[in-house]
């Protein structure tokens, strides 16, 4: 068996194309999601914050300055992903349950 039949049964075995494709789209899907954060639902939440300048917002504690606004956004981001990917995988595992029975 040559090297090149060895990738290709690697490749089906694994399937490592379908995990490509879902990395590509994960990754479109972050780029969307964070788009909707910042563009969005941020500027939203802006006039509420002292001062309306949401991602530079800091805290300083001595010498220690810690940007509160960007961890903010990177949490919202966190949880507006993770509740599309639970939203995704619930429908999902419904339409395989109603497909096994």
């Amino acid at each position: 068996m040559g090297f090149i039949q060895e990738f290709k049964e690697f490749l089906n075995e694994y399937k490592i194309m379908g995990l490509a494709i879902a990395f590509i789209i994960g990754v479109a899907l972050t780029t969307l999601i964070q788009s909707l954060v910042n563009n969005i639902i941020m500027p939203s939440i802006t006039p509420f914050i002292p001062g309306g300048a949401w991602q530079t917002a800091t805290v300083s504690v001595g010498p220690v300055v810690m940007g509160i606004g960007a961890f903010a956004g990177a949490i919202l981001n966190f949880v507006i992903i993770a509740l599309v990917v639970f939203v995704i995988a619930k429908y999902m595992m419904k339409e395989s349950k109603v497909a096994k029975k």
